[in-house]
């Protein structure tokens, strides 16, 4: 699944591992990432909004993370979530 992957804990999460670190894909996060595609903020200062240790965390984090995540406004993130579990759990 390209460094990403879904777990399970009594509901379905995403998470973008960076090496050892497991990410949670938040509505928060996803603020933080917009705000990174559309200014000029740098990889430095996006490790330090997302608490990791230094710009190479933060570009392997962007490469790991995948666009159509990326591109969810943060407003609907929770709703294409819901969305994917319950296909998910019609899928069973």
């Amino acid at each position: 699944m390209g460094g990403y992957g879904l777990s399970e804990v009594k509901e379905i999460l995403f998470v973008v591992k960076v090496g050892e670190k497991e990410i949670p894909i938040t509505e928060d996060l996803l603020k933080i990432i917009r705000e990174y595609i559309r200014t000029p903020m740098s990889l430095e200062e996006l490790a330090e909004r997302l608490g990791l240790e230094g710009w190479e965390e933060a570009y392997e984090f962007i490469k790991a993370l995948p666009l159509w995540v990326m591109w969810t406004p943060p407003s609907l993130w929770e709703y294409r979530r819901q969305w994917i579990a319950e296909k998910k759990a019609v899928g069973k």
